[in-house]
């Protein structure tokens, strides 16, 4: 029997290699907007939550007319660009996952229509027994994204586990009573994520598989 009935990951960051080019579209849609840039390391915390909890970061007293300008041209910036690849060793990752009997799902501050895209343009999608957004409920570290994963495919929280790259995503997994892993290759660096409680920590996708099916 699998160690975990239900593993949970992350997308950006974690399944893809794409928090530098999230963090280069948010800081150049600030510079469209006139907002004061923000450096790399505050781009690349607020990776993992929406986009209106990624303002309030970023560009505090926005008024909606402004946020929904910089929405605009962050997506603008996101979608100019090539799209981002995998980290090496996903698709086996995940292949070896399901092949075990794993049930696996995705837990994202993308919006619905950037996962199904994204889904679309890697081939995952066949891999996840059920995805959940952050503009469908409560985003992170609300436990709501993952109670409602947790309710979808019929696991106790005891049975699953969430993989991520930022405290945000240990964050949501304490606060729905699930495990957490962090990997060490994402968005948040290590020294910040040491600060949350995780079961493992995993410096790349291969060690990753490893204590997944261990």
């Amino acid at each position: 029997m699998p160690a975990y009935d239900l593993i949970v990951f992350d997308w950006d960051g974690t399944l893809m290699d794409s928090t530098a080019h999230i963090a280069r579209s948010l800081q150049s849609a600030c510079g469209d907007c006139g907002v004061a840039v923000p450096c790399d390391t505050d781009a690349l915390f607020v990776i993992g939550l929406n986009l209106a909890d990624t303002f309030r970061h970023v560009a505090p007293g926005l008024d909606e007319v402004g946020q929904a300008r910089l929405a605009e041209r962050y997506r603008h910036h996101f979608l100019a660009d090539e799209p981002s690849t995998l980290f090496e060793g996903v698709p086996g990752m995940l292949a070896d996952l399901k092949q075990r009997g794993h049930r696996l799902a995705v837990a994202t501050g993308k919006a619905r229509r950037g996962l199904d895209r994204a889904l679309d343009l890697s081939g995952l999608a066949p891999y996840f027994d059920a995805t959940r957004c952050a503009d469908e409920g409560f985003a992170k570290p609300h436990p709501g994204m993952l109670l409602a994963l947790l309710e979808q495919t019929g696991v106790e929280a005891a049975r699953a586990v969430m993989v991520g790259d930022t405290t945000h995503d240990l964050e949501l997994a304490a606060n729905a009573g699930v495990d957490g892993v962090a990997v060490l290759y994402g968005a948040h660096a290590p020294d910040l994520l040491a600060t949350r409680p995780a079961r493992a920590r995993c410096a790349n996708v291969p060690e990753l598989a490893r204590w997944l099916t261990a």
